[in-house]
Parts: structure tokens; C-alpha cells; sequence
């Protein structure tokens, strides 16, 4: 009796993904999303782009009633923290972060990264009755903006930088949001947190036990992602918490590990629809010519500028390598004090969660020039990183 052979998927689409999948690819589709998004909202037609993004759809039941812009940014960003949060547990226990030493490295970087642009962008502002609120819009690090910046910009530099980055922001990320359900969030609904607590509980079973049915997965991960949207707590959580309890080495008789497949199969949506879909949404601020004056006059926006070019440079850099010298953490493999100065640059590219608090944080009569200094600040620090990146890479090279 032959076996029965399994429907083959179409050599166009796996191309397709396998293009989707390298890095240098995603980097381009997301940043020219965000250049559309940012030609949109400063063109004649802003005001239907502006409509768009602020459709609601989905049902009053456990605030689902969300616009396209929040669905964007709670829903898909999820889907790339889930794929992002399986590389870095995939590296936490078989990569370059599975000793110690050098695990412990971006997690000290990123607590430098974010109390030293907390303190400069409080020292700028200080005597300002605002700075009590403009301390918290610096401390974070876009982690698909500055990760597509390095994949454009940093090809001769080594693969542990990408794992240092990536684990870095992702530290960086979960404490910025763990700020934004500390001092931000309005209500927090306990039972509902339970609740994602007990199906992460059921989903770590399903994984012990070598469960793979997609049919129980899907709707699991789902539920877990409403439980948490509900709770209070920013639902990109879900996603980082799937990722960390999903099973990543290999049984004998498995060809390869769940993480690793998961990641294979979601990595080209990701790249290909959710981030630059939320891209499309998350930057498009209008910049008209009186934020763009402000931005020269303002202390917040000044403040919000020199927290992320130069606290996260300092702050993530300084912390680093103080902890190195200590003997406290180890560099990774590869991984020179140069390149450690280049990915400390690009920790300025604050963008989505910034723009996520100072909307939180600010009065509306200010939010306009906050959102104007993120992104003029996250311009130059990517364009400065950019510039140490390829200057880095030719070093190597010829070298």
C-alpha cells in the first residue's frame, strides 16, 4: 500500500517566503511602509488615510471594538514579538546567549538603555511642568524598525550582533510596556490576567506533552491574546510569552523543534503583511511646519531628542562595557567594542512605543510635537547608525 503523498505547495509561494525570509528583504518593505505611511499623512488625502486608521471594527465584548490603527498595532506587532520571542528563546538555550555571562549582557544594556534617557530627557525638562510625563518616552527601542536598519546597513557585520540587538530590545520593549501598565494603564482587570495565566499554563502542557495540532493552538494562542488585550496589559505581551514557553530543541523522530518550525512558517507573514501593515499605520504623523518649528524651542522635544540619540547611545553602550570590564557579563562571540558602539546607536530608533506613550503621557495640545521629536530623533540615530554600520562592515571586510 503507497503512502499517501502530501499536497506540495507551489514553487512560486515558497519562493516567495524564502525571499520574505531574509533580512535585508524585510528591512526594505518595512521602511519604504513607513515612508508611505509618512508621504500619506502630510498629502492632500491625509484626511482619508487619517479615516482609515480610525474605522472601528470588532465587537463591544472585552473592548475588541478596536480602530485599524490599534488592531495593527496590538494584533499583527503580536505576530512579530511571537517570532521574534522564538529567536531569542531558540538563543537563550542553544545559541550565543545560552551561557550566562553572555545572556545576562543585553539585559543589563537594555536597564542602562532606558534609566539614562529616562534621566536626560528629566534633566532637559526639568522646571517644565511636563517633565514628569516626558521622563517615559525615551526609555524604548523599536525593535522592527532598528532591526530592519541593521539588516540594510549591517551585512559585514557578525550574526551576533543581530542576537544582541534583538535580545536587547526586546528586554527594552518589555520594560517599556511594563511602564506603560504601571503608570498608564486606566483599569486593570485581574481576573482577566488570570485567565491568560492559565491558558499560557495550558499552552506549556500541550507543548510538555508533544501536542501539534495547529486546531489546538490557534484558537489557543487567540484566546491567550484577547485575555491579555482585556486585561489591561499591552497585548504584544502575548505574543513574547507564547514564543518563551514553546519547546525549542527536538525530539529523535522530529526533523526539526516547534520554535524552529513556527518560526519558518510565520517568519515571511511577519515580514510580509504585519509589520509592514502596522508600519503603515504606526507612522504616519502629520509633521506640519509649526511641530517642526517647535521642535527647535520645545524642551519636551528637545528632552524626547537627546533621551534617544544620546541617552540609549550611552546608557546601552556604557552599561555594556562597564559590565564587561567588571567581568559581571561577556561580549558575544565576534562581537567587537566598535560593533557593541554601532547596535548601541541604532537603540535609539525609538518610534513605536515612544509614540505609544507620549500619546499616554502628553496633553493633545502637545502630543503633535512629541511625536514630531520621535521621529526626527529616530531619523538621526538611525541614519547615524546606518553610517557606523557600513563603516564597521568595510573595516571587516578589509580586514
Amino acid at each position: 500500500m503507497s503512502r499517501r503523498r502530501r499536497p506540495s505547495t507551489p514553487k512560486a509561494l515558497t519562493e516567495f517566503a524564502r525571499y520574505l525570509r531574509t533580512e535585508t528583504v524585510g528591512g526594505m518593505v518595512l521602511l519604504g511602509a513607513a515612508a508611505v505611511a509618512l508621504l500619506l499623512a502630510n498629502s492632500p488625502i491625509s484626511s482619508i488615510y487619517e479615516a482609515i486608521r480610525d474605522v472601528r471594527i470588532g465587537p463591544h465584548v472585552l473592548h475588541l471594538d478596536l480602530t485599524v490603527g490599534e488592531w495593527a498595532q496590538d494584533g499583527l506587532l503580536a505576530v512579530f514579538f511571537f517570532v521574534a520571542g522564538l529567536e531569542l528563546k531558540r538563543e537563550l538555550v542553544l545559541g550565543e546567549l545560552s551561557r550566562f555571562r553572555a545572556a545576562l549582557l543585553p539585559v543589563l544594556a537594555a536597564i542602562g538603555g532606558m534609566v539614562v534617557p529616562a534621566l536626560i530627557a528629566l534633566a532637559v525638562a526639568w522646571g517644565d511642568p511636563r517633565a514628569g510625563s516626558v521622563w517615559a518616552i525615551p526609555v524604548a527601542t523599536d525593535i522592527a524598525f532598528a532591526l530592519g536598519v541593521l539588516a540594510l546597513t549591517g551585512s559585514g557585520m557578525p550574526s551576533s550582533a543581530r542576537v544582541f540587538l534583538l535580545s536587547l530590545a526586546v528586554v527594552d520593549d518589555l520594560g517599556a510596556i511594563a511602564l506603560i501598565a504601571v503608570l498608564f494603564t486606566a483599569s486593570f482587570n485581574l481576573f482577566a490576567f488570570a485567565v491568560a495565566v492559565v491558558l499560557l499554563a495550558l499552552y506549556w502542557y500541550l507543548q510538555h506533552r508533544r501536542i501539534t495540532s495547529p486546531w489546538l493552538y490557534v484558537p489557543l494562542a487567540v484566546a491567550v491574546w484577547v485575555a491579555v488585550h482585556t486585561s489591561g496589559v499591552h497585548a504584544t505581551i502575548a505574543g513574547v510569552a507564547l514564543a518563551l514557553l514553546t519547546r525549542v530543541r527536538k525530539d529523535p523522530y522530529e526533523p526539526e523543534a516547534p520554535a524552529l518550525r513556527l518560526e519558518h512558517r510565520l517568519q515571511p507573514w511577519s515580514a510580509g503583511i504585519a509589520v509592514p501593515v502596522f508600519a503603515v499605520f504606526a507612522a504616519g504623523v502629520s509633521v506640519n511646519g509649526d511641530a517642526l518649528a517647535r521642535l527647535v524651542h520645545d524642551r519636551v522635544a528637545w528632552a524626547i531628542g537627546l533621551g534617544l540619540v544620546l541617552g540609549k547611545l550611552i546608557g546601552i553602550a556604557g552599561s555594556a562595557l562597564l559590565a564587561v570590564r567588571l567581568r559581571v557579563a561577556a561580549l558575544p562571540a565576534g562581537l567587537g567594542t566598535r560593533d557593541l558602539i554601532a547596535v548601541a546607536t541604532l537603540g535609539g530608533v525609538g518610534f513605536t512605543v515612544s509614540l505609544l506613550i507620549a500619546d499616554l503621557s502628553l496633553p493633545a495640545t502637545d502630543v503633535g510635537t512629541a511625536k514630531a521629536a520621535v521621529l526626527a530623533a529616530s531619523a538621526v540615530a538611525a541614519l547615524l547608525a546606518a553610517a557606523i554600520l557600513i563603516k564597521r562592515g568595510r573595516a571587516r571586510r578589509a580586514g
